[in-house]
């Protein structure tokens, strides 16, 4: 039996050698909470956990040596309830640290600030669609319709001061003939010395070209500013605030200030894509680029961070990302931790977090999550 026992310590002896020297101090294995689906903070991609959120929580360990497991969950607010709970000891995630979250939960230092966003999509033809609307608006027709009234009462007056009603019996021509090229004449600028002759056709003349003119400036300041601007906010979908898209399908992920928002605006929220207006409930940001080109919904409530990072893989199916409205309650966003976590432990982490701020390591990582939305083609929507 000592023998035996002898054959049985010498591995264990040789694994406890090959260990760092330090890690026995490393203290307890965190657990650490992710989500799944929140792109680009936090997902899984082909098996491993990757994000924003994930890699700057890598980092910290990494600095402070912490050793630590990630448990994944099902929602925002399943983590965070898991985190108050003792449950998990650090949730990782770019949550926002709201009043009303602060009353109930711990926060590490915050990382960034960031707010929401509205996300609407418009094919690629609906700039072009959206301006020939614009042409044949009531504003623009009015405007024309009073130019040409304008001109019309200038051709008859130079019809009567000229007397082109003797000259049209003399000549033997058609009367309508002879006022259309008078009108032509005053349309277009080309040609007054076959219809005017005296002083006060003259005079109508030069008023007429007077507001021709002035009716072109106007008419082209028009098409190039307001038609522009409205062609432009029809294809994009613009609105003037958030409470416009109170009466649209707009997709949200469970457990987030989207839904929070979403329930301020009395909107009925709904598991699954619907005709009616209402919130739809998406289990990914990625399944809402779908439902986006599917137009089953109209309209994405998120971070403007991933927003940002949606748009970035939405080439591929054929559609127009834009952000309708952008900066909706900017707040601050951390990891959440739990509230037996020691105070040492939490230390640790704040400065690591400030640390990695300061070196500039946060923002590569920002851009570098950014940057993946465009190399990355969307995954058909579970």
């Amino acid at each position: 039996m000592k023998r035996v026992g002898r054959h049985l310590l010498l591995p264990l002896l040789a694994v406890g050698l090959a260990l760092p020297a330090g890690a026995q101090q490393l203290g307890p294995v965190l657990k650490v909470g992710v989500v799944d689906g929140s792109q680009p903070c936090s997902y899984r991609d082909g098996g491993a956990w990757s994000g924003l959120a994930v890699e700057l929580w890598a980092r910290v360990a990494q600095r402070e040596a912490l050793p630590y497991v990630l448990v994944p969950m099902p929602s925002i607010r399943a983590m965070l309830e898991a985190t108050r709970n003792a449950q998990l000891d650090v949730a990782v995630e770019c949550i926002n640290i709201t009043p009303k979250r602060l009353q109930q939960y711990r926060f590490s230092l915050p990382f960034q600030e960031d707010g929401q966003a509205v996300l609407v999509a418009s094919d690629r033809f609906s700039l072009s669609k959206a301006f020939v609307e614009a042409l044949l608006s009531p504003s623009l027709l009015r405007m024309v319709g009073v130019l040409l009234l304008a001109l019309l009462v200038m051709s008859a007056a130079i019809w009567w001061c000229e007397d082109h009603a003797a000259q049209v019996r003399q000549a033997g021509r058609g009367a309508l003939h002879r006022f259309v090229m008078i009108f032509t004449i005053l349309l277009t600028g080309e040609g007054d010395a076959a219809i005017v002759d005296t002083s006060r056709g003259r005079a109508v003349l030069m008023a007429g070209y007077l507001v021709r003119n002035i009716s072109s400036a106007v008419l082209v300041g028009f098409l190039t500013v307001e038609l522009v601007q409205e062609a432009q906010g029809r294809a994009s979908r613009s609105f003037d605030n958030v409470s416009d898209i109170a009466q649209l399908r707009v997709a949200y992920k469970p457990g987030t200030v989207s839904e929070e928002l979403l329930r301020e605006l009395g909107m009925p929220l709904q598991p699954s894509a619907a005709e009616a207006g209402g919130g739809v409930a998406v289990p990914s940001m990625r399944a809402s680029l779908e439902l986006l080109q599917q137009q089953r919904i109209d309209a994405v409530l998120a971070d403007e961070l991933q927003l940002r990072y949606l748009a970035g893989q939405a080439p591929g199916l054929g559609i127009v990302p834009v952000l309708a409205i952008s900066g909706i309650r900017p707040e601050l966003q951390g990891f959440a931790l739990s509230p037996r976590l020691p105070a040492a432990t939490v230390a640790r982490i704040d400065l690591a977090i400030t640390e990695l701020k300061r070196s500039g390591v946060l923002e590569q990582l920002r851009q570098r999550a950014l940057a993946a939305g465009s190399q990355t083609q969307p995954s058909p929507a579970p």
